[in-house]
């Protein structure tokens, strides 16, 4: 009896030892079929689309008024020139001034605003798009020589520009209307007797040449006939 028992308290043993281990495994199969079959992460989409810069749009400025006072001077003084442009306002805190140059002037010139009274002189002759003037008096040399010299104007605050030009000429450059550099269109006095004496009329069919020549072929038949007359 008592070896039965033994025999089947070591028989219950085994069998939980091997319950034990059929556990063991089970539980070891698991973990592979789950770290085997784990997901794969699927990837993030990320949009890299390239987004176009929208072009500046550049808008031409019109040229600015720019007047002379005056546009002509003569050659060999030196002269005063008073330039006047119509430079906008500028705004966020600019001064309203402008800046003249030319070849013909010993400097550059700073143009300021120019008095609203109309009665200022030189005051601008050409119509204004609802700006205000800047002006400078310029000097020009009085050895720049005859031609025009293109003025140009650029207003300090905004940038605009402008451009006038002014005329060089001689001082002898008009000389049409002078009287003093007109022929004579009558012969001048010779003085003395005679035709020598006296204007020829203009309206006479006989030049002065002609009534010389008749002169001395009158002369010479009486000198002829004298000497026949003699013979």
């Amino acid at each position: 009896m008592k070896d039965g028992a033994e025999w089947g308290a070591a028989v219950l043993r085994v069998r939980r030892v091997a319950y034990a281990g059929a556990m063991v495994m089970i539980g070891a199969v698991g973990c592979s079929a789950s770290a085997q079959t784990s997901a794969t992460p699927t990837p993030s989409a990320s949009a890299t689309g390239s987004v176009s810069a929208t072009p500046t749009v550049t808008v031409s400025r019109k040229p600015i008024l720019v007047e002379l006072s005056p546009a002509k001077v003569t050659a060999g003084e030196t002269s005063k020139v008073w330039i006047l442009a119509n430079c906008p306002v500028p705004s966020g805190g600019p001064a309203h001034t402008g800046t003249a140059t030319s070849k013909a002037f010993i400097n550059g010139v700073s143009l300021t605003t120019a008095p609203t009274s109309s009665t200022a002189t030189p005051a601008p002759t050409g119509t204004a798009a609802g700006n205000p003037w800047v002006r400078g008096e310029a000097q020009v040399s009085g050895t720049v020589k005859r031609g025009t010299y293109p003025v140009e104007v650029k207003c300090d605050g905004t940038n605009d520009t402008g451009k006038a030009t002014l005329r060089v000429v001689s001082a002898t450059a008009d000389t049409s209307d002078d009287s003093s550099t007109k022929a004579p269109t009558k012969a001048p006095r010779a003085g003395g007797g005679g035709t020598f004496g006296k204007d020829v009329d203009e309206g006479s069919g006989m030049p002065v040449g002609g009534v010389l020549v008749g002169a001395a072929v009158l002369a010479a038949a009486g000198l002829l006939i004298k000497r026949r007359v003699r013979g």
